[in-house]
């Protein structure tokens, strides 16, 4: 029996397909907005990880015995939390905004089975945003937009988001949108991958 990603993140499935995981993916709605409202003040890392979890918990009910992924990736920027922009001229202003700046990826994963959390973990990749003029911001977004727009922090790094970052610190696959390294370990753990 295979495990059910509660998503349907283009790459979280590539990750789990590339890694050999044998999965569904099913869409677990939840109200992103009304939770964070919630949780004005509560560390970015514990948001991303309540959110993975509301996810998982939302596939979990209906499907019993099966064991559920959720995950989430929140991106904050001096201080300040951004979800995925909501149009070209926002994605635009978001980039303006990280010009120069250190981005905080948080990426969190959670497995849940009946509605119980088995695992959870979360881990931060530092990415520094080096500046961006006004006319690469418009040239990126000509060429990446709408790809990117359901992107937290408006990047592909497996495309052209490369260019907006001049270091980067942290797992690859925490930048990609889910600590995988962690995840196959707790499937191992958990004796659903060979060990």
């Amino acid at each position: 029996m295979s495990m059910i990603l509660a998503s349907q993140s283009a790459s979280r499935k590539a990750m789990l397909e590339a890694a050999g995981v044998p999965f569904e993916a099913r869409a677990g709605h939840v109200d992103e907005g009304a939770i964070k409202r919630e949780l004005i003040g509560v560390p970015p890392g514990d948001i991303a990880l309540i959110l993975a979890e509301a996810k998982a918990l939302a596939v979990s009910v209906g499907a019993p015995g099966r064991l559920v992924l959720g995950g989430d990736s929140l991106v904050e920027v001096c201080g300040r939390l951004f979800d995925k922009p909501v149009s070209r001229e926002n994605a635009a202003e978001h980039l303006a905004f990280f010009s120069g700046n250190e981005m905080r990826l948080h990426s969190a994963a959670v497995l849940m089975r009946d509605g119980q959390c088995v695992w959870r973990h979360v881990e931060c990749a530092r990415l520094k945003v080096r500046s961006l003029s006004d006319s690469f911001i418009q040239s990126y977004l000509h060429r990446e937009w709408p790809a990117v727009s359901g992107c937290v922090g408006v990047f592909r790094m497996e495309a052209l988001g490369a260019q907006l970052f001049e270091a980067v610190e942290g797992s690859h696959f925490t930048v990609l949108g889910m600590p995988l390294l962690a995840l196959l370990g707790a499937l191992r753990d958990l004796g659903e991958l060979e060990a």
